[in-house]
């Protein structure tokens, strides 16, 4: 793929590499690319980071016509760039963006343009312990038209972030308010997306749970308010009584790409696995129970995140002693270690990003 590079004349001063949170500061390029019925996706171009430009009567604006992804990039010890399972994300921008009737972007341009933005702005990767940089791609629709309709304009743009940890307090179990009022998906809609859209809808929920003194939201099916689903924005799974049991996909679960790869590694270390139904009055058996061993949450921005505490029809229940699970912590050392070149990748996950 063809991109042009224009360098910015005015580089950003860097940020402090131990106190970066997460999505606050932004490196000095973004890649561009353009798509139009006669022309299909061109114009791939490296630009200075700066304000996009658009109508307001873009349709973005009015009908939400966007999709978007996150992964990261890491520096190894012995100095390489890795990303993680990067063509993963370019199908699932697809799958999302072929709900929204968007043109898909082929794999190896996504992988392409994303490598190449990363070498343009190499030097914003931190090396810093538990940092990363995180790469946020997204579609989305500048056509001007007020009025729904199939747009036929589309603009591919990609971004980058160094960040440190998703959550302040660290790998520490967060405590979650399962949410029986409002509903994040229902079957035959976007749930399986990457669209803001879902994000935006959950965000009195989130307010909800924060001012109740939770971190997060556990969603029930949007039919029956009975079933499990997902955990704020990630996977979430359960081990009961030695078996690790998640939420199967459907069109209202997002396809997690941790959760993927959490699901291939437990294989490998002889859990037992099952991808099911698992309604909220069988977790509330199991946590009274102690047959709830251990609970947690997968996802690129925190990889996993350990829950202590649920509450359940508005009963607190402490999981096990609240602390940090077994097999949670292994999960997380081997998904990181694997992420930053630390440890051995027998799966091929890691993606030597190629430096010129």
């Amino acid at each position: 793929m063809d991109i042009a590079i224009t360098k910015t004349t005015s580089p950003k001063p860097k940020p402090d590499w131990n106190d970066l949170g997460f999505g606050v500061y932004f490196s000095d390029h973004m890649l561009l690319m353009d798509y139009t019925m006669d022309k299909g996706w061109h114009d791939a171009r490296i630009v200075p980071y700066a304000n996009l430009s658009m109508e307001p009567s873009a349709m973005v604006l009015h009908y939400a016509v966007e999709v978007f992804e996150g992964l990261k990039a890491y520096t190894s010890p012995d100095g390489k760039t890795l990303m993680f399972r990067p063509h993963a994300n370019g199908r699932r921008l697809n799958t999302s963006g072929a709900r929204f009737c968007m043109p898909p972007i082929p794999e190896e341009d996504f992988v392409e343009g994303v490598c190449k933005l990363i070498q343009v702005d190499r030097d914003w990767i931190p090396t810093e312990d538990g940092t990363s940089l995180y790469i946020r791609p997204f579609i989305y629709s500048d056509q001007s038209n007020v009025g729904v309709r199939i747009p036929e304009i589309f603009k591919f743009v990609v971004i980058l972030s160094p960040v440190g940890a998703y959550y302040k307090e660290g790998l520490n179990p967060v405590k979650i308010y399962v949410e029986d009022e409002y509903v994040r998906a229902s079957k035959g809609g976007t749930g399986y997306t990457k669209c803001g859209g879902n994000y935006a809808a959950s965000l009195i929920a989130q307010k909800k749970a924060q001012d109740l003194g939770f971190t997060q939201v556990l969603w029930l099916d949007g039919v029956e308010r009975k079933y499990i689903e997902e955990v704020g924005t990630m996977n979430v799974m359960f081990k009961i009584n030695g078996e690790l049991i998640t939420p199967e996909l459907g069109d209202s679960i997002l396809p997690g790409i941790t959760r993927d790869s959490v699901l291939q590694l437990v294989k490998t270390w002889g859990i037992p696995v099952s991808e099911r139904k698992i309604s909220i009055d069988e977790l509330y058996e199991a946590a009274k129970n102690g047959g709830l061993e251990e609970a947690f949450g997968t996802g690129t921005a925190a990889v996993i995140s350990p829950i202590g505490l649920l509450s359940i029809h508005g009963e607190p229940l402490q999981i096990q002693d609240g602390g940090i699970g077994p097999l949670s912590q292994r999960l997380y050392d081997t998904l990181t270690g694997i992420q930053w070149g630390k440890i051995p990748d027998p799966f091929g996950w890691s993606y030597n990003v190629p430096i010129k």
